[in-house]
């Protein structure tokens, strides 16, 4: 078992070691040129490699997908048998190789200099022919270091792979940026599953409205306010001034203050005497994750958030409950 973590301990030290070489030599001139490449063409980012550098490359296809950069990922070998006609002069190409000098890649870039696509290439090897041919295409080379794999024969793409994914990874975060890509550009590229949920479910979708929402007003008796709070079953009730929000009665208040009042006639006390002056609210138009959110943050958690428009009327309520059924989690 010692063994087994040993060699566990090593390759998390020998990837991390090509990670961290990378990000010290990195170009900051080269990297901006590719990142300001992608960001002009009009076209779609192309993304190849073969072999362990081909999977990294369809990874890093799919995070500029869902990014904002449109893009996939073309088989060399498919590419050299009629899959380059997918390729158009507005595209990016970006490639992959830690030789830069993998034969199908090499039978695949004079066909890309016809067509007069600009080639990133990331690489280990800046002399290569795949270096050569990005600077002659006006693209840009993105250098890996790794100076051994964590494979003990120094063979299988390891350490490399793992430098190049992390290259990729930076260079959509860095487009995402620049394209000002927000969370509801996300949602609309990520519709299905739990992140889906996260991402596409507002307030507004989950709220309850009209009639079910429970409210009284600033002159309300207890004995009122304990009826409405039974009948809609939020744990709380709105409580409004000339039907705008001016509070928030939670079964909590209600506890706290007849703990500590014992002796008072319940008939005597008004909503307006124990209510919440800043209750927690969140507009319809908000991802229900963000109210999942505000409901747990700041510090006490509570349970419930009143809906408010601009105006500071009263919309809805949305409980933690409606949230966590619809499958949404923090």
């Amino acid at each position: 078992m010692d063994s087994f973590l040993t060699s566990a301990k090593k390759t998390f030290e020998l990837e991390s070691r090509a990670v961290q070489a990378t990000e010290a030599h990195l170009d900051a001139r080269a990297f901006e040129q590719a990142c300001s490449i992608i960001l002009r063409a009009t076209g779609r980012v192309i993304v190849t490699g073969v072999g362990k550098s081909g999977h990294i490359a369809n990874k890093i296809a799919s995070t500029l997908a869902s990014t904002g950069t449109p893009a996939f990922f073309l088989h060399p070998a498919e590419a050299a048998h009629g899959d380059v006609g997918m390729v158009q002069r507005d595209d990016t190409v970006i490639v992959l190789s830690k030789s830069g000098a993998s034969d199908e890649l090499l039978i695949l870039l004079p066909s890309l200099r016809r067509i007069g696509v600009p080639i990133i290439a990331i690489t280990c090897a800046a002399e290569s022919k795949l270096a050569q041919s990005a600077h002659e295409s006006s693209g840009a080379v993105l250098l890996i270091h790794c100076e051994e794999e964590a494979c003990p024969l120094d063979l299988a793409p390891t350490a490399s792979t793992t430098a190049m994914l992390v290259l990729g990874d930076a260079l959509a975060m860095a487009l995402l940026e620049a394209r000002n890509f927000s969370s509801s550009d996300f949602a609309r590229l990520h519709p299905a599953g739990a992140l889906g949920r996260k991402l596409t479910f507002s307030v507004s979708d989950l709220m309850a409205r009209g009639e079910a929402v429970p409210r009284v007003s600033e002159t309300a008796t207890m004995n009122e306010v304990m009826m409405e709070m039974s009948r809609k079953r939020f744990g709380a009730t709105a409580v409004l001034h000339h039907e705008r929000l001016a509070g928030i009665i939670t079964d909590g208040d209600l506890r706290r203050y007849f703990g500590s009042h014992t002796s008072i006639d319940p008939h005597s006390v008004m909503a307006k005497d124990l209510m919440s002056l800043r209750p927690r609210t969140i507009p319809s138009s908000a991802l229900a994750i963000e109210a999942l959110r505000a409901m747990e943050e700041p510090l006490p958690k509570v349970m419930q958030l009143l809906v408010v428009g601009r105006d500071g009327s009263l919309e809805g309520i949305i409980h933690m409950h409606d949230i966590v059924k619809a499958g949404i989690s923090g």
